[in-house]
């Protein structure tokens, strides 16, 4: 849920639901002794998403008594204190508290809210306490929370959608941008593909809690000077609830903040870039693939333990960007934690969306020692016009991918060029091969001939399929009452989730992303990716 107005039209738009939880604060203010603690930690985590943002407003404000500001604090940390079964869970819900607070604050300094505005509110707060009964008479927390609790059990009692930014009481709407343009358009339609199966099949069944899914899809071009506009009509003019599945690096550095901004869930980007990979978590963003870190260390020690190659052996081709970048410092990394020096790695560059791959090429023939392999941090294209032109310059070349080049396609590319071409190309995974018989592929492959059956299965629509099978688990254990803050602290308890890969998925407050999970594929001469084991 955003907790921002961009102007006092829009506050007063946002009002309504922010009285509720006032008044909803008062009551729960009533303890009962009887009460179960940590029964009602849920409410008073969501009670604290609408109250600490005008708790952080008012301290900004020179007009507003810091003593006034004050009680309300200290009578929260007591309904936290109530709530709570343990010092941890305080702890938690203390800190939680802290950030809405931070975000009231930003709110004032950044103009989307004025004085006037968290003055009016803190009265009505302090109205609502002085109202509240006393605790021998009072209903208890309970009494106050019995309406939400019966509501998260009841999908036929969904929360109002104008309470719920992307939510009605029919739909959920997602966003989703992506190229349908540029050298990455295939991993475009193919992610977007894989959510949208999940999906279809969810809603197949009835939605979740009673509410379909829908993926609304915004075109940048895999071009990050595009992203904004996408980003912006999708939250703006499509009301979408959350983002998921956007593809790109250097898109996702101009997406990130925006979600962030507004408090929107950024779910499973295409990228496996630090940029999505912030050390605490940013609290939106949520990952289901390894990093491009993982994947590249990966492929460094299966050429290096496996194939038996020197560490001089082994150049990098990489988009001269921020998802080249990030590939390039997997190597390095590799190499260092194998006591190797990463100073004299040849990297070999080619610019975002072209197939202009001639000086890399030349480059390579110009070194003294011979590479037998390279690590190719590249989209499809530029990925199969390298090999196409260093093939037979390099016999016996290995060609290592990372994920993200778009397995499939990759081998459509090359399987025109000849079967020769797919001779040394592997592709690093972040799901099971799609040959195989793990049930998630099984389960993959039926709704794939249900749902789309003229598309042919792919790695990058598996992995959306799996990422948005995620994401529906937590909506559905959400339960009718569904709101962001709630479904980060759902996500944030993931643990060990089972979905058939072979490899649990856990998520928790220091963890945002699932899987570490990398599998590995080679080409073989019919175009099909084989099985091969990394490690």
């Amino acid at each position: 849920m955003s907790h921002h107005w961009s102007n006092p039209a829009s506050a007063r738009r946002s009002f309504l639901p922010i009285r509720c939880a006032i008044l909803f604060l008062g009551a729960t203010l009533a303890i009962d002794a009887n009460a179960a603690p940590g029964d009602n930690l849920g409410v008073v985590r969501d009670l604290a998403s609408r109250v600490g943002p005008i708790i952080g407003s008012a301290l900004a404000c020179q007009n507003v008594a810091r003593t006034r500001v004050q009680v309300i604090i200290d009578k929260f940390h007591a309904v936290i204190r109530e709530a709570s079964s343990n010092e941890a869970e305080r702890a938690d819900v203390a800190r939680s508290l802290d950030r809405y607070v931070s975000d009231g604050r930003s709110a004032i300094a950044t103009g989307k809210t004025d004085c006037r505005i968290a003055d009016r509110q803190v009265a009505d707060l302090e109205q609502s306490l002085g109202q509240a009964p006393p605790p021998s008479s009072g209903p208890s927390l309970a009494d106050a929370i019995a309406p939400a609790a019966n509501a998260a059990t009841a999908p036929t009692q969904p929360l109002p959608a104008a309470n719920v930014h992307g939510v009605t009481d029919r739909e959920i709407r997602f966003g989703i941008v992506v190229p349908f343009s540029g050298s990455a358009k295939e991993n475009g339609k193919n992610i977007k593909l894989g959510i949208e199966l999940a999906f279809a099949r969810a809603n197949d069944t009835g939605g979740v809690n009673g509410r379909t899914l829908k993926l609304i899809p915004a075109d940048d071009g895999f071009e990050p000077t595009r992203t904004l506009d996408a980003m912006k009509t999708l939250w703006d003019k499509e009301q979408v609830f959350g983002f998921i599945g956007n593809l790109g690096t250097p898109t996702a550095a101009v997406a990130v903040p925006y979600a962030l901004e507004r408090h929107a869930l950024f779910f499973s980007p295409l990228t496996g870039a630090n940029v999505v990979r912030h050390d605490p978590p940013d609290r939106y963003v949520f990952n289901y693939r390894p990093s491009y870190t993982e994947e590249a260390d990966a492929a460094v020690r299966y050429l290096l333990k496996i194939r038996k190659l020197q560490p001089r052996q082994i150049a990098v081709f990489a988009q001269n960007d921020a998802y080249g970048d990030s590939g390039f410092a997997g190597v390095a990394k590799a190499f260092r934690a194998l006591g190797v020096n990463d100073s004299a790695i040849l990297r070999l560059n080619y610019t975002r969306n072209t197939i202009d791959v001639d000086e890399a090429v030349n480059q390579l023939r110009l070194q003294k020692v011979p590479i037998r392999a390279v690590v190719m941090i590249a989209t499809t294209r530029p990925a199969a016009k390298f090999i196409e032109k260093t093939r037979d310059l390099f016999p016996g070349m290995i060609y290592s991918n990372v994920s993200a080049v778009g397995a499939s396609s990759l081998s459509e590319e090359l399987m025109l060029l000849g079967p020769r071409f797919t001779q040394g190309v592997i592709v690093t995974q972040t799901v099971p091969a799609v040959s195989g018989y793990s049930s998630v592929v099984l389960e993959y492959k039926n709704a794939l001939a249900k749902y789309f059956p003229g598309e042919s299965p792919d790695y990058i629509s598996l992995e959306g399929f799996v990422a948005a099978n995620v994401l529906v688990d937590a909506i559905r254990r959400c339960g009718a009452q569904l709101e962001t803050e709630r479904l980060v602290d759902i996500l944030e308890n993931t643990r060990n989730l089972d979905l058939g890969l072979g490899a649990p998925l856990s998520f928790s407050r220091s963890e945002h992303q699932a899987s570490h999970k990398v599998w590995g594929t080679a080409l073989d001469e019919t175009g099909k990716y084989q099985p091969i084991e990394l490690d």
